[in-house]
């Protein structure tokens, strides 16, 4: 996403990318929820099996792109660079728009590959769904060469795009969760930000801000007024290694992490820390224009957002990887990520192959892509680039690549979203919602929304 510090962007400016991205990786398979009908994906059935593609010319072809606002824009600059390599191949990448792209995708799946574009553009939230659901809808990219990019990627990746010895996907972006903070109020309250190694001594340094300035420590979207309400907690899951759903697709809800979650969750919101960004993007944009909140616990790609709304704040500003939720635990989880498949019903199998490999596994093509639309790589490699280590005059001279590089190079498990993962955000979130707003018990309204789920889902709870 362009980093340029623009109030009013234009249409594909930092706010408008980081509220696509952020509808794509956060709130983007809440339209699968069920009972909602807003989402073909959640409500079709296969209607006809995919149509066999095939490989094709791989040095002759006419090939379509399908992906949305930043990132088409940055594959369509690429075009003339792989254009010279491949000049027999030729490559329209489409603006589908976000979350357009979704239904537009399900719909050409569901009617047997029909109308779907050569190379798709897909979130972490939406992959699972569409293998399960289509399972021939994505082709095996394994015998086009993917295996030998299998440790290419930060920790974790391979396995989220593989399943079954099936390579569905490349992994593009990969975003790590950041402790994004106000340096200045932390030091007008007397707390040292880099210091904290637990959510508990964080809560500690937010009784002391709220103290001094009047500042919330962070915000939560308390009535679940939009689907991603439950965005910290689902941070909170994974720096514990665990999430919604377990690698065989148990439910986890109720596991001893998820109560540790959103025990947290209700200590800082009784210590009165947690202003309620009810309205979604517009209050948290409102938020951080007024300052309500001393810390944003946003992943990677948010800092671009941040520089974009506050330009005058440069310098008040820093970054780190988020606390530990216990004492020696890990402070590093990548918490979303996009990726590049082939469609199965694609006759140029081998020429959309070659663009994807272009684009994922050159290092110079992601820190173009870097450069123009601050999209975060997954590609380790890519990460040797210069601009990856330069210091941010907006976080306070720190080298912001650096930090989130060291994220991405830790340990971090693949998470299983399956195919209703949807389900499990609406769930969760009313379950938060019932804490903060009524004072439920985290353990009782987890168990009840873990209850929920296997009902809604037919999937077993995990022991």
């Amino acid at each position: 996403m362009d980093a340029s510090p623009l109030n009013q962007p234009p249409p594909d400016g930092p706010l408008r990318n980081g509220l696509d991205r952020r509808r794509l990786l956060a709130l983007g398979g809440s339209l699968l929820a069920a009972g909602a009908g807003t989402s073909l994906l959640g409500a079709c059935s296969v209607t006809g099996a995919t149509k066999a593609g095939s490989l094709g010319d791989p040095d002759r072809a006419a090939i379509t792109v399908w992906s949305w606002q930043g990132p088409a824009a940055a594959m369509k600059a690429l075009v003339p660079a792989f254009k010279a390599r491949h000049p027999g191949i030729d490559v329209t990448v489409q603006d589908i728009g976000n979350p357009a792209i979704w239904d537009k995708i399900t719909t050409a799946m569901a009617a047997g590959g029909q109308g779907l574009a050569d190379v798709l553009h897909i979130g972490v939230d939406y992959l699972p769904a569409y293998t399960e659901k289509f399972p021939d809808g994505l082709a095996d990219l394994g015998p086009l060469g993917a295996d030998r990019y299998r440790d290419a990627f930060a920790d974790g990746m391979w396995q989220t795009v593989t399943r079954k010895g099936k390579v569905n996907a490349l992994p593009w972006e990969a975003n790590s969760a950041g402790f994004y903070y106000r340096a200045d109020l932390f030091e007008a309250a007397g707390v040292d930000g880099e210091a904290l190694t637990t959510w508990d001594d964080a809560i500690d340094a937010g009784k002391k801000i709220k103290k001094k300035t009047g500042v919330h420590l962070l915000g939560i979207d308390k009535p679940a007024s939009q689907p991603d309400a439950a965005n910290f907690f689902q941070m909170l899951l994974q720096l514990q290694g665990t999430f919604y759903f377990d690698a065989e697709g148990r439910i986890t809800l109720g596991s001893s992490e998820a109560v540790t979650a959103m025990t947290l969750i209700k200590e800082m919101n009784d210590a009165g820390l947690v202003s309620d960004l009810a309205g979604g993007w517009t209050a948290l944009e409102s938020s951080i224009k007024s300052g309500t909140a001393a810390v944003l616990p946003w992943p990677t790609w948010f800092g671009s957002i941040i520089e974009g709304l506050v330009p005058k704040e440069s310098g008040r500003w820093k970054v780190r990887l988020p606390p530990a939720v216990k004492p020696g635990g890990t402070t590093a989880a990548t918490v979303n990520s996009t990726h590049l498949a082939v469609a199965g019903s694609s006759k140029h199998q081998a020429a959309a192959w070659a663009f994807i490999e272009y684009v994922l596994t050159r290092p110079e093509s992601q820190e173009a892509i870097y450069r123009s639309k601050g999209i975060a790589p997954a590609l380790l490699k890519a990460y040797e680039a210069p601009v990856f280590h330069e210091p941010s005059k907006f976080f306070s001279g720190q080298h912001k690549g650096e930090i989130f590089l060291h994220a991405l190079k830790a340990r971090s498990p693949a998470v299983n979203y399956s195919a209703d993962y949807a389900r499990a955000l609406k769930t969760v979130a009313d379950a938060q919602t019932q804490v903060l707003l009524k004072g439920a018990d985290p353990g009782r309204a987890l168990h009840n929304a873990a209850d929920q789920l296997a009902r809604q889902t037919g999937r077993e709870l995990a022991s």
